[in-house]
């Protein structure tokens, strides 16, 4: 893995996480459109990766496959790592997986991310009919291994897959008698939790850590993940990122307001509702009893929110706490037009390329 250098005049890697977020009166070819658009913008700015994360059966996110959102935006973009971040490695099979990613490879060499979580991304009537097994979560450190081996063209002689390759990959390119292919996708462990620290250090790979879903610990993971790490062919020493929910407005009422939409969203998600993300007014005008305002008013706290200057310094106050390499804003909002907002005012107060 190529280290990155820090973005602009920020302490730290930037980068934007975007989960296609469709707001009520908006429809999914609109929200495409717009993600291509950010992801360009994001390119132009200096961001360092693009990720998109894979939810299902969620009227307010619309990526239930990064990997096609992926493969459209490696013609769309020209410099910008695009990543899945992450695939819920779970809900797909791991020989499935390694294919499309080398074809993603293939097409944009050495631009590919890999993110690999556990959790559904979804409700559980959703998980059920994505997996079949029961006992599939149990399963995943066995399903990282097995990705990596199709990925790498090198299980053991005894294993069961030995003489399954993954096309595109090492094994095409010995067999058709060209060269190895130059690059591969880095591959991440993510989540939100020590489980997902220990794994990562265990196998020599970046860790990303998820914070926008909520209060967890994420400096005893860091803490694990760093103390626990064993150096890799892939990397030699811990590299981390930490992925936050961000507004950034020049009006930071405005930001609130945008926030408070996504924090709705959990609101109702909460309460058995879809995960749906209605337009500021709508939040402004519900009559909230005093549990359900306590939830809104923390999960819109739990996004940074403000002025350019007012996230930026939320953003270094949470790498000096944690240490991490890198800080992906996981952009937020009703409005598409509030998410670019957000990354161009942060790229502004980072004095990172106007390209």
């Amino acid at each position: 893995m190529n280290l990155p250098r820090p973005s602009g005049t920020a302490p730290f890697v930037l980068s934007v996480l975007d989960n296609a977020l469709t707001g009520v009166g908006v429809s999914a070819q609109e929200s495409y459109d717009e993600v291509i658009s950010l992801a360009q913008l994001a390119d132009r700015r200096g961001y360092q990766r693009f990720w998109m994360s894979e939810h299902h059966a969620m009227p307010g996110a619309s990526i239930p496959s990064p990997q096609l959102m992926m493969a459209r935006l490696t013609g769309e973009t020209k410099r910008i790592r695009l990543g899945a971040g992450g695939i819920m490695l779970p809900n797909h099979v791991p020989l499935v997986v390694a294919e499309q990613i080398g074809m993603l490879d293939a097409l944009a060499p050495g631009r590919i991310d890999l993110g690999l979580g556990r959790a559904p991304g979804t409700d559980g009537a959703t998980a059920s009919a994505l997996r079949r097994r029961h006992t599939v979560n149990d399963d995943f450190p066995e399903q990282v291994a097995e990705l990596l081996g199709f990925l790498g063209n090198n299980f053991p002689d005894d294993h069961p897959y030995r003489d399954v390759p993954a096309v595109p990959g090492p094994w095409q390119a010995e067999q058709n008698r060209v060269p190895q292919p130059e690059t591969s996708a880095d591959i991440w462990i993510l989540g939100s939790s020590v489980y997902s620290a220990q794994l990562a250090a265990r196998l020599g790979r970046p860790y990303a850590f998820a914070l926008q879903f909520g209060s967890a610990d994420v400096l005893t993971a860091m803490r694990i993940y760093r103390e626990n790490f064993r150096p890799s062919n892939f990397l030699d020493e811990p590299y981390s990122l930490v992925s936050v929910g961000v507004v950034a407005d020049d009006d930071r009422v405005e930001a609130r307001r945008q926030a408070a939409s996504g924090a709705m969203a959990m609101l109702r998600m909460f309460q058995g509702k879809s995960f749906s993300l209605l337009p500021p007014e709508e939040v402004e005008a519900f009559d909230a009893n005093t549990h359900e305002r306590q939830v809104i008013e923390e999960y819109t706290d739990r996004t940074i929110h403000g002025t350019a200057a007012e996230v930026a310094g939320g953003l270094e106050e949470l790498q000096a706490q944690t240490g991490v390499d890198e800080v992906m804003l996981v952009v937020q909002g009703h409005s598409r037009r509030a998410q670019a907002r957000t990354v161009e005012l942060i790229a502004d107060h980072y004095g990172m390329p106007a390209n």
